[in-house]
């Protein structure tokens, strides 16, 4: 029965013409100060593990198997990932500072973002990041982008919520049960991709507008309070560890 109501559900989200517009075009464009480069980290340690094969995905081609060099990267809540860098990198120690940059910036995120991350590719490239895959993936030459708009915290909070959350929310009865009930999104890019983005898109701006919400104008935290109330709801009865946030 379940299954019937959930299969509904796709249905009903995937054809339904919401009323109204979205009031954003993507949502890690909507403020660059929701998290930023002085906030704390529960980065702990890194230790470089020497070079060996790994299956990476790349942007700029495909699929790759590379013998990347290897760090272990050590949170503050026993979390564990492996950062493995590009061999286009050349250098150890050249590879480690990248990997120590982008650790430091995973450790940012709250305990249930990196949750079900286990590795992080780091490459070269203007090409965007990506989530999922147990992963979170990096261009350094994207990371420039992202660090001159000032949404480069914004943009790893996007992709590991689809690393850590899209699995186990987007397709719940529940979650589409919100969706329906708001009658809108949060961003056309969720609109046009109510599946697979819904939930990255829309749980930025839950961070924003109610544990981070000092940081954005009123004006904004109403713009989204009132788009999507009842995913907000959903969010916040699920018990997220989001101690990150606790000040």
């Amino acid at each position: 029965m379940k299954k019937l109501l959930l299969l509904i559900a796709l249905s009903f989200i995937s054809t339904q013409s919401f009323c109204k517009e979205p009031p954003f075009w993507g949502t890690i464009f909507i403020d660059p100060n929701i998290v930023t480069a002085s906030d704390p980290s529960a980065f702990k340690s890194i230790s470089y593990k020497g070079q060996a094969s790994r299956q990476m995905y790349d942007k700029r081609s495909s699929w790759v198997n590379l013998q990347a060099f290897l760090f272990e990267a050590k949170f503050e809540d026993g979390s564990i990932i492996e950062m493995q860098v590009n061999p286009e990198f050349k250098d150890k120690s050249l590879a480690e500072a990248e990997a120590k940059k982008y650790a430091w910036l995973i450790g940012q995120l709250p305990v249930v973002l990196r949750k079900d991350i286990q590795t992080s590719w780091i490459h070269k490239g203007i090409n965007p990041y990506g989530g999922g895959n147990n992963n979170i993936l990096i261009h350094t030459g994207q990371t420039k982008e992202y660090e001159r708009d000032g949404i480069l915290e914004e943009t790893l909070i996007h992709e590991a919520s689809h690393t850590s959350l899209d699995s186990y929310h987007a397709n719940n009865y529940a979650w589409l049960n919100a969706q329906s009930k708001d009658n809108n999104f949060i961003s056309n890019y969720a609109r046009d991709n109510p599946l697979r983005e819904d939930i990255a898109e829309s749980f930025l701006t839950y961070i924003a507008a109610i544990h981070l919400s000092d940081r954005i104008s009123s004006e904004l935290k109403l713009q989204i309070l009132s788009t999507i109330p009842n995913r907000i709801e959903y969010f916040e009865n699920q018990n997220f560890d989001l101690s990150q946030y606790s000040r």
